[in-house]
Formats: structure tokens, C-alpha cells, sequence
């Protein structure tokens, strides 16, 4: 095993170790794509065309709202589907962790069964040596040709005895052999594992940073009166979706009280306020949206999965009404964003690249439910 099982455990300690930070997803509203725009006429908005009859040098008339709105429409699409490519990541980043665990556990398992396997190769030599000192013959023979009663009679209970030794002997020998062999398929299949899950990152990582450079291209190209009339939109979204949330009544409803490692993990939440989102990070200089809650959890004592996605499919889902402070509410049909809820309405989350963590209302989202860590 020597050098092979070196290298066994040193790249398997090595990818459990090896995890890059680096920048991801955010709060997207799903709407659809614009046909993106080549546009590059002084003053136009990204995915319109150039007006009429506009002179060169003219100066230019503010863009009417429709078409920044379709800006925001965009921006939303590409942070939304660098959303989901960052869940991907990060649930391939988890399992890639899982299985360089694994690995690094069978390769101490192999390294025990060899040296067990040694020791009972020592004691199989042992006793063909002690045969040879016998003369050469074994000991049942050594039995049926003495012609002593009494070296008959311990002769017997002797071969008895070795005989049981040799199949205890040979028995754990098979066993040994068989583990081992057992562990090394297993090795093998976690290694397979291991590198489909770095290929998955791969590909996730690629998509996340395609779609964040091609938001960011496209908030490059507005001007700074568009790129502020820009953020009122976004604004006057949120503010619309989270007063149409709160006309329903649902604020009456919700009275729950927060547990005490509920409280635990908002205290964790906020105290994290004003941090920057980075896609992939869970802390402590920057989160995602996952990350901050699983963070957070993990800080109250309680974890949970890393991803929205598992956090929704693996944790007690409870109705809206009877939601209380620390629960998470999970967005968008895909479970593609998550945020904790803090009371009176409210969430903390980190939105999306760009942003910081902050307090946002629970409803400025499509709501896809709510999951409680500590049911």
C-alpha cells in the first residue's frame, strides 16, 4: 500500500480541505428574457433600440420606464438563473466534502486491515515453523504415531486445538481479505463520485460567473440618472409585492414566538447585516443566501443543510400563519432563495451579487413556503 496509500489520503485530505471562496447568487425575480440588445447609442437603455429620427450628438431624452423595466426584468432573470447555478455548486461542494470524508475514513480502514492481515500472515509462518521443529510432520500425524497413553491422550486435546486455532485463523484471514477488498470498491466509487462532483462545480461555477458578467455588463451600459431611476423601480417592486402580501391579512395571523435557539440564529443574522454577498461563502466575511442560514443555525446549535433547495426539501415545512422569528421562508418554485423571517414581517437575507446583507420585507418575493430547523 506504501506509496499508494499515501497518495490516497493526501488528496483525499486535500479536497476536504481545498475550498474556494468566491462571489455568488442573490434575490431574483423570475420574469421572462428580453431579447438582449446590441444597442450602443448614447443614451439608449440596453435591450431597446435606438430612437427615431435621433441626431448624432443629439442630446438625449431620458428612457421611458417600460424600458428600464425590462432592464430590471433582465437583471432579475440573470441573478435568478445565477441563483440556481449557485445552489448547484454548493450542493456539489457539500457532496464533494461527504465523499473526501468518506475517502480519507477508507483509506485508515485499508491501512488497518493490511496490518492486520500482516499480523495474521506472522501467525500462520508461526505455526508452519513450528511444525518443522516437530520433524516436519504435522501435529494430527505426530498424534497417530506415538505409542505413550498418556502422550495419546494430551495429544488429542493438542490436535483439537490446533485444529480449531487453524480455521479461527484461516477464517479471519478470508474476512480480512474480503474487507479489504470491500473498501477498496468502495474507494473506487467515491472516487468516481468525487469527480463528478467537481466536474458539476465546474460547470455551475462557469454558468454563475456567465450570468453575474452579463448583469453586470448590462448595469454598465446605463447612465447614472437610469441607473437611479433604475433602483426606484426596484424599489417601488418590493414595495408593491410586500404591501399586496400584507393587504391580505396574513400580519394578523402570525403571532408565533421564537425558540430559544430561534433566537440564537436571528441574533447570528443580524449581526451580520451589512456583510456583502459572494456567491459560494458562508461566512464569516461574506454569505450567500444559504449560507447565512445554515450559518446561522449551525451558531444557534442546530445545522441544517447548506443549500435552499435541501433546506426546503429536508426541514418540517409549516403553513405561513404559524410561521415564528427563525424559521426560513424559501422563494421562487425552484426553493432558489432563502431568507429567515425576524418578526412583525420581516426577513434577513443576502439578496444577490452586488448587495450586502440586509432587512428586507418577507413578501417583496414569490413565496414558495416556510421551513422551521428546530420543529
Amino acid at each position: 500500500m506504501g506509496t499508494g496509500k499515501r497518495g490516497l489520503l493526501t488528496a483525499a485530505v486535500t479536497v476536504v480541505c481545498a475550498v474556494t471562496v468566491l462571489a455568488a447568487p442573490g434575490t431574483a425575480f423570475a420574469a421572462p428574457k428580453p431579447t438582449p440588445s446590441t444597442s450602443t447609442v448614447p443614451g439608449t437603455v440596453p435591450g431597446t433600440a435606438p430612437r427615431a429620427g435621433a441626431a448624432p450628438g443629439a442630446v438625449p431624452t431620458p428612457p421611458p420606464d417600460k424600458d428600464l423595466e425590462k432592464v430590471r426584468e433582465r437583471l432579475d432573470q440573470l441573478y435568478h438563473d445565477a441563483a440556481v447555478a449557485t445552489d448547484s455548486y454548493n450542493a456539489a461542494e457539500e457532496r464533494a466534502k461527504e465523499q473526501s470524508a468518506r475517502i480519507v475514513a477508507l483509506a485508515k480502514k485499508i491501512v488497518a486491515g493490511q496490518r492486520k492481515l500482516e499480523r495474521l500472515k506472522d501467525q500462520a509462518g508461526a505455526s508452519a515453523r513450528a511444525q518443522y521443529r516437530g520433524g516436519g510432520l504435522p501435529p494430527t500425524a505426530q498424534f497417530l504415531l506415538s505409542d505413550d497413553p498418556q502422550q495419546f491422550l494430551d495429544g488429542a486435546g493438542t490436535v483439537l486445538n490446533g485444529q480449531r486455532a487453524t480455521t479461527k485463523l484461516i477464517g479471519e484471514m478470508t474476512r480480512t481479505q474480503q474487507e479489504l477488498r470491500e473498501y477498496a470498491d468502495d474507494a473506487s466509487a467515491q472516487w468516481r463520485k468525487l469527480d463528478a462532483n467537481r466536474k458539476a462545480k465546474a460547470v455551475a461555477k462557469k454558468k454563475i460567473k456567465r450570468q453575474i458578467a452579463e448583469a453586470e455588463q448590462l448595469e454598465s451600459r446605463l447612465e447614472k440618472k437610469q441607473k437611479a431611476r433604475l433602483a426606484e423601480l426596484e424599489r417601488q417592486a418590493a414595495y408593491k409585492a410586500q404591501t399586496q402580501w400584507l393587504d391580505t391579512g396574513i400580519l394578523k395571523e402570525i403571532d408565533g414566538k421564537a425558540s430559544q435557539q430561534g433566537r440564537k440564529a436571528v441574533a447570528f443574522a443580524t449581526a451580520q447585516l451589512g456583510k456583502p454577498y459572494v456567491w459560494g461563502a458562508e461566512g464569516p466575511d461574506s454569505f450567500d443566501c444559504s449560507g447565512l442560514t445554515s450559518q446561522a443555525w449551525a451558531d444557534a446549535g442546530h445545522p441544517i443543510p447548506r443549500t435552499s433547495q435541501e433546506q426546503w426539501r429536508q426541514l418540517k415545512h409549516v403553513d405561513v400563519k404559524d410561521m415564528r422569528p427563525g424559521d426560513l421562508i424559501i422563494y421562487f418554485d425552484d426553493a432558489s432563495h432563502v431568507a429567515m423571517y425576524v418578526g412583525d414581517g420581516a426577513i434577513i437575507h443576502a439578496p444577490r451579487p452586488g448587495r450586502t446583507v440586509t432587512v428586507a420585507g418577507a413578501g417583496t418575493m414569490p413565496i414558495l413556503g416556510v421551513v422551521r430547523p428546530d420543529a
